[in-house]
């Protein structure tokens, strides 16, 4: 019998993401997915994770390659790639002509985390962080929830000054990286690339699709100006 709501068996799981339910218990060990008892499974986690990952294998790129591909994507030069990575990466992008597969082989690019904590630390929060802003994508922004990127050796502190706790349904999230941190900064002050990136694996059908949408005109204007 499937369990409705917020939960999901191991075997819509496994069919879900299309894959086998001893991959889908190792998902849980590794923290990919919520476990919230024996058989039973965070729905939101899983749609996250199914977001970000497809339910398919779709080889990702390392970090430091997915933040080279934002760059050559945003018009901007990519960071501690050298020549041979840099030519690779740009025939790749040129053959890549769905967004979705895109935005999953970026999924590297940072650790994705979600947390709460109390109504007065959001602001708090926001300011440390890299926010590409939804309202660059024409979506309305919620005050009660932030997303940016922060550097992963700064974390620690963030959670620990702030209070707050992991939450699969929390309103912040945080996604870590050990790229340049004033280089994200760049990038997503830069142009609409970095937001479209973060909308494509929403959860919000209508986010995702305007994350794509704007991927796949980034990809076009790739393949014009970008000679084989």
């Amino acid at each position: 019998m499937a369990i409705r709501g917020d939960f999901l068996t191991t075997q819509e799981v496994s069919d879900l993401l299309g894959v086998e339910a001893r991959q889908v218990r190792a998902l849980a060990e590794t923290g990919s997915i919520t476990r919230v008892a024996r058989g039973i499974f965070d729905r939101t986690s899983v749609e996250r994770y199914r977001a970000e990952r497809g339910s398919r294998l779709t080889r990702t790129w390392a970090e430091r390659t997915a933040w080279g591909a934002i760059a050559m994507l945003s018009g901007a030069a990519p960071r501690d790639l050298g020549d041979v990575q840099t030519y690779r990466l740009r025939a790749t992008l040129r053959e890549i002509t769905d967004p979705a597969e895109l935005a999953i082989r970026l999924r590297d690019r940072a650790t994705v985390t979600t947390w709460s904590g109390h109504r007065s630390v959001i602001g708090r929060v926001r300011e440390e962080l890299v926010v590409p802003g939804r309202q660059r994508l024409g979506l309305v922004e919620d005050e009660t929830v932030v997303d940016g990127y922060i550097h992963a050796d700064l974390i620690a502190d963030l959670v620990r000054r702030c209070h707050l706790g992991e939450d699969s349904t929390g309103s912040i999230t945080l996604r870590y990286t050990h790229m340049d941190i004033d280089f994200i900064n760049y990038l997503s002050a830069f142009n609409r690339t970095l937001a479209a990136v973060d909308a494509a694996t929403s959860l919000d059908p209508r986010e995702r699709g305007v994350g794509e949408q704007v991927l796949n005109r980034r990809l076009e204007l790739f393949r014009e100006n970008v000679r084989p």
